[in-house]
């Protein structure tokens, strides 16, 4: 038991080193990810969705 107590005393004192973003900081990291998360995603798509045009095609000309 007194190593969990020893540990989270330890947590409690490498949490007070964190130097925390300010919330402007925040903010903008936040939309920086959403944007390129979203960019990413409509990039999946239409490449999902080219890739999935020729195989149909494909099939079509085989007869599949």
């Amino acid at each position: 038991m007194n190593e969990v107590l020893q540990f989270f005393n330890e947590v409690k004192v490498e949490l007070t080193k964190v130097v925390w973003p300010k919330f402007d900081e925040w903010v903008g990291s936040t939309v920086i990810v959403l944007v390129l998360v979203a960019a990413f995603a409509l990039y999946l798509y239409f490449v999902d969705s080219a890739l999935a045009l020729l195989v149909h095609r494909i099939f079509e000309y085989y007869s599949i």
